[in-house]
Order: C-alpha cells, then sequence, then structure tokens
C-alpha cells in the first residue's frame, strides 16, 4: 500500500477515529478493522507476534485499509514501516531519535504520552499525532491512574501533535471530550482497544 502524507488525504486532516491494537484482540484485529468508519485509522502494536505472522497481518490489514481509505501506522522502526507499506510508524520512547528519519521518509509519526516528559519529546521530535493516555481507567492497564480532563489537556497542549485520547473510549466520551477541548483550541481524536472488540464481539 503506498504512504499517503496526511496533506494528501483527501480531507487533507489526520484521522479522527483510531483502532489501537494490542494481544488482546488477536485475529479479531481484522474485523474490527473492517468495522472502522472509513478514513478512519489504525496503530497496530503486536510485538509479540512473530515476524513473519506480523507481516502477514500488516498485508492482510493494508488490503483492508486501501478498501476503506484508512490510515495505517506501524509500531517499531521508521525503515520496518517503509518496508512493510505502512503509512507511517508508531514510535515508542525509547524510538524518539528516529523521528527525523521518519520524517525523512515521508511517513506519519505518532507517539504515546503519558507525562509531561513523553509531552515535551514528542514536540521536540515533530510528531503529527500524539496519543495521550490514559483519559480514563482503562482494561488495559488495571489499576493505572487515569488523567483526567484537565491532566489530558495539559499535556495535549504540551505535545505540539494532533493529540488522540485513549483509554476507556468510547464515541459518547469522545464527544464530550471534543466539546471540553474547544476552548483550548483542541479538536482531539479519539482511540480505544475494547471499543472495536466489543463491537466485533456483539456482531
Amino acid at each position: 500500500m503506498p504512504r499517503r502524507h496526511p496533506l494528501s488525504r483527501p480531507s487533507g486532516r489526520l484521522p479522527q477515529c483510531w483502532l489501537f491494537t494490542d494481544a488482546r484482540l488477536g485475529d479479531a484485529v481484522l474485523a474490527a478493522a473492517a468495522a472502522l468508519p472509513p478514513g478512519s485509522g489504525i496503530v497496530l502494536r503486536d510485538d509479540d507476534r512473530a515476524s513473519g505472522d506480523r507481516w502477514r497481518l500488516v498485508r492482510r490489514l493494508a488490503r483492508i485499509a486501501k478498501a476503506r481509505n484508512l490510515v495505517l501506522l506501524l509500531a517499531g522502526s521508521p525503515a520496518l514501516a517503509q518496508r512493510w507499506g505502512a503509512d507511517g510508524v508508531h514510535l515508542r520512547q525509547h524510538r524518539v531519535k528516529q523521528a527525523a528519519a521518519a520524517h525523512r521518509l515521508g511517513l506519519i509519526v505518532s507517539m504515546p504520552v503519558h507525562d509531561p516528559r513523553e509531552a515535551r519529546a514528542a514536540r521536540r521530535a515533530r510528531a503529527d499525532l500524539a496519543f495521550v493516555s490514559p483519559l480514563h481507567p482503562t482494561r488495559s492497564h488495571p489499576g493505572a491512574a487515569s488523567l483526567g480532563r484537565a491532566a489530558w489537556l495539559r499535556l495535549a497542549r504540551r505535545s505540539g501533535a494532533q493529540p488522540v485520547a485513549l483509554g476507556g473510549l468510547t464515541p459518547a466520551r469522545a464527544r464530550v471530550l471534543r466539546r471540553a477541548s474547544r476552548a483550548s483550541g483542541l479538536t482531539p481524536g479519539w482511540a480505544a482497544i475494547d471499543h472495536w472488540l466489543e463491537k466485533v464481539a456483539r456482531g
């Protein structure tokens, strides 16, 4: 699948709705991707998969992404994201120094943000997207403290990137956050794992 810089998309914007994957999704990730609204995005992590299995999953997701105009980001190195045909790379904090290489390759760059230090790193890296989490309590990190809306907004502003909320998000909660963010001049996106998993389970 050819890479598409965000400004080359018909809307000229990055997706507002995202599927964030983890091991709990398993092969249901394909059904979850097919259930996404057209123009949404996928961040594929699944680092526990063997390299060959992960590559095959990327190719299957790429076909779904092409058919539904989805953006596909791959967690890992910029070189791997380019080689496997992803639209961009999700850089964990230990890979922040690879952001410049990702930009040179024309990849969309996203980063996780959990605290002020990581928000500053995303700004310095000129990340396109900052997945700021956890906004609400989430089953993916049981017992972890959630940020709450005020702290979430502070980190979102500090990141200097298009913010995407992650952690216990649903469409209803995303609408509430968007309304609450207007005064800050932000239009946050939202991402989820469990919401899409439950949607697939419901059929």
